[in-house]
């Protein structure tokens, strides 16, 4: 087999399914992530359909069950707590035939690195990458330089490979007119188990929800137009104290929390949409090349899928890599730009804008008790119409479901 050494920028999700399935299809993976470790924290996710399976193909369905939370309750409340809109999230399990669950994104990220299991070069970057006849020479910005036989860019929405071999990120990047904002405490009460807790007014909403460990997760949405966002912590608290201090509910207290952390998750929501996800020995995958954003729910699902394919079409070339890039792309496009549509229209849902919006927004989530009504107000957006194919791994690895 030719093009065996494969150099993976980014040890978030993308990046350590493709180690783990290159690795299953005879090649030889080295990580490398800018963190001197692994992250924590951030926000959590809700994980089903395509990543789901692949996990189950790794042998994580288990874990990835004990370590996730089985919320029963979507809520919306309004400025004293009361309940005005929501629903039961078993409607996704329905949907989803019981495979869905919430999860912490740095948890989901450790269980598939412990299962990659490949060399990791922790605290480092790529700084420049040249592309040859017989590999690409990469420098580090610490180290000396080494040459691969290919490098894929699993490094995210503000991805350094994409800059590097593309060219700058607001060549591809679609700003969706929203930004999110993520941070945990321990000790906050109120505590509703298992409900995600949602108070919402014109253009922003504030989200609770309660984890183990008496850790508390709280999300801003805030709708923001194309205005610039600070880009350090303390503007952001700023920006979230001036957008939210008259709001009521629990917002004085969330906001007294707010403003003794030290980690803030603090983004833009955008999507990234390229011609091609690759150029000679250099591809991209996940959200380095086809960002959905948050609004979309499935970016760590997505991360993963594309992962899958592209280790698959490699090891079906025979690590032919023109062939190989081709053949992923092929099969993912059109997919990711349904995905990134449907991205684009549930943002309204998440930060309604005006008040018909709010008040639709909550009549719709209070019939989804109407049986039906669920599968098809957003049966399209949950169920997963492609149908992973089946590779021919070399290390044993099954490539079917369990």
């Amino acid at each position: 087999m030719s093009n065996r050494t494969v150099l993976i920028s980014g040890l978030g999700i993308a990046g350590p399914t493709l180690a783990f399935w290159l690795k299953a299809g005879g090649f030889e993976p080295t990580l490398i992530e800018r963190s001197p470790r692994l992250r924590t924290g951030g926000y959590v996710i809700d994980f089903w359909g395509l990543g789901y399976d692949i996990a189950e193909r790794m042998r994580l369905r288990n874990d990835v069950e004990r370590i996730g939370y089985h919320v029963r309750e979507m809520r919306v409340v309004d400025d004293r707590g009361r309940r005005v809109s929501g629903f039961d999230v078993d409607v996704f399990r329905d949907l989803t035939k019981g495979r869905y669950v919430t999860l912490r994104r740095s948890e989901l990220s450790r269980l598939l690195f412990e299962a990659a299991a490949s060399e990791v070069m922790f605290g480092n970057e790529i700084v420049s990458l040249e592309d040859r006849e017989d590999g690409v020479c990469v420098q580090f910005k610490h180290g000396r330089a080494r040459q691969f036989d290919l490098v894929v860019g699993a490094d995210g929405l503000h991805s350094q490979v994409r800059r590097l071999v593309f060219g700058s990120q607001h060549q591809f990047e679609k700003n969706l007119g929203y930004a999110f904002a993520a941070f945990e405490v321990t000790g906050y009460r109120p505590r509703d188990e298992d409900v995600y807790v949602m108070y919402s007014r014109l253009g922003r909403s504030l989200g609770r929800f309660t984890m183990r460990e008496n850790r508390t997760l709280f999300l801003f949405v805030v709708a923001t137009g194309t205005d610039a966002l600070p880009e350090t912590l303390d503007g952001q608290k700023e920006l979230l104290l001036a957008l939210y201090g008259d709001d009521k509910w629990e917002c004085r207290n969330i906001l007294d929390e707010l403003k003794g952390t030290r980690e803030l998750y603090f983004d833009r929501a955008s999507q990234i949409r390229m011609p091609s996800w690759s150029r000679g020995r250099v591809a991209l995958v996940g959200d380095a090349a086809f960002c959905v954003s948050l609004l979309a729910g499935q970016g760590s699902a997505l991360a993963m899928t594309s992962a899958y394919v592209l280790a698959g079409e490699l090891a079906k070339a025979d690590g032919r890599h023109d062939v190989a890039f081709r053949e992923y792309e092929a099969f993912l496009r059109s997919y990711i730009e349904t995905k990134q549509a449907g991205a684009a229209r549930f943002g309204g849902a998440l930060a309604p804008k005006t008040q018909w919006g709010l008040l639709f927004r909550n009549q719709v989530m209070n019939a989804f008790t109407i049986p039906g009504l669920a599968r098809f107000a957003i049966g399209r957006e949950i169920i997963d119409k492609l149908l992973l194919r089946d590779y021919c791994w070399q290390s044993g690895h099954k490539s079917a479901a369990e």
